[in-house]
């Protein structure tokens, strides 16, 4: 099943006939391979010769013996027989060896419009940044957001097809499974895959055992400030230990492979970001559904939810210091502020007090949002409260 990702796609088509590299970030199995063939198949409709798309998926055994990039660089070069633009799409390009040089090269020919993708943040980084600085355009790929899977989830009322999403995410490959046992297994193979492929080997990890109690731990303090001194306790007194510099080691090998995202805290008064006590998030909530119930940890598995929807639409998020009072996000855009307060339900006065009153103390002029899963509008002194999950398939 091919679902169609218009808020990619959209982005791709804006620099497509430029002079500038494509690239596609994200984890794996998010969907960039899909994006590529949509766009290959748009390409197509418009008349290009199939002779002119070469497209190269290194995941695949059969360009498992292209780990090099001098034998890439051949192999390319051969179907290229004229001087009329081809358009070249290499999938999971990190596997071959020096492919920078590659993509430096088909780039300085002039006549080669290249799409690559990577699951590895560190992409883009190194000899590729170097050769390439201002010569590229990133965008990363996220799972399938509320809006982007809601009318393939099974469900009554949209109510249901949340909690669906609550508790399977949005990992465009679950659509294929009618059971959720089956379902679930998927996202624990993919989840393994992702953990020894990309963090473990990457990586040498030796401790395994250690690294997946440290994630389990970061899974079940999802949207809690983090410190290590709390992790170093909390594993000192299961009798294991792990030093700070490891720890930051573990997460930064986790951010790399886009399996869990930091977001720095940002004192709104003094108007500067701290560097300490960042809240963490993951990059599907199905992957924590295996080890947390997201219902019965619902506060934390909604601000996951609203984290990852204003990712995906390209805001820059901090958590808001006000003193000793916090605003969830500040969502940054443009050059635009927005503040959001993220709640279950706001039917005691004493929620209701603690959500908007970090909101009403902020003294300038930038919206300010409360969202909820109530029904009942509760806006106050101009702050908009909104539904959730009316706000999640809406188009703003």
């Amino acid at each position: 099943m091919y679902i169609q990702r218009d808020r990619y796609l959209k982005r791709i088509q804006s620099v497509t006939g430029k002079q500038v590299i494509k690239v596609l970030t994200g984890m794996r199995r998010v969907g960039k391979t899909t994006i590529l063939k949509q766009v290959q198949e748009q390409l197509r409709s418009e008349g290009v010769p199939e002779t002119h798309i070469i497209s190269l998926n290194f995941e695949l055994m059969e360009y498992e013996s292209i780990r090099d990039h001098r034998v890439l660089y051949d192999l390319l070069t051969e179907r290229m027989m004229d001087e009329d633009c081809y358009y070249v799409f290499l999938d999971e390009v990190q596997e071959v060896r020096g492919f920078e040089r590659v993509v430096n090269s088909l780039y300085a020919g002039g006549n080669v419009e290249l799409f690559i993708t990577g699951s590895n943040s560190n992409l883009l980084s190194g000899e590729l940044a170097t050769y390439l600085t201002g010569r590229y355009f990133t965008i990363e790929v996220l799972p399938l957001s509320f809006d982007e899977i809601f009318p393939y989830i099974q469900g009554v009322s949209r109510e249901d097809k949340f909690l669906t999403f609550l508790r399977f995410g949005g990992m465009p490959g679950i659509l294929q499974f009618d059971d959720s046992s089956v379902a679930r297994n998927y996202l624990l193979d993919m989840y393994q895959s992702i953990l020894l492929r990309d963090i473990v080997q990457r990586h040498s990890i030796r401790n395994v055992d250690l690294l997946k109690r440290f994630f389990q731990y970061i899974l079940s303090n999802t949207g809690q400030l983090f410190s290590a001194s709390s992790i170093t306790r909390y594993l000192k007194n299961e009798g294991r230990r792990l030093s700070k510099e490891t720890i930051y080691q573990y997460l930064e090998a986790a951010k790399e492979a886009f399996l869990f995202y930091g977001v720095p805290r940002y004192d709104i008064k003094g108007k500067e970001a701290l560097s300490t006590n960042e809240k963490y998030f993951i990059n599907d909530l199905g992957f924590r559904g295996l080890f947390f119930n997201n219902e019965l940890n619902i506060g934390q598995a909604l601000e996951n939810v609203i984290y990852l929807h204003l990712r995906a639409r390209g805001y820059e998020l901090f958590v808001g210091k006000l003193d000793t009072r916090e605003v969830d996000f500040i969502a940054i855009r443009a050059g635009e502020k927005l503040y959001i307060q993220v709640a279950y339900l706001l039917a005691e006065p004493s929620t209701i007090e603690r959500e908007f009153s970090p909101l009403e103390a902020i003294n300038d002029n930038y919206p300010k949002l409360a969202l909820s899963l109530d029904p009942v509008n509760r806006s106050r002194n101009g702050i908009v409260h909104r539904n959730i999950i009316e706000y999640l398939l809406s188009d703003e």
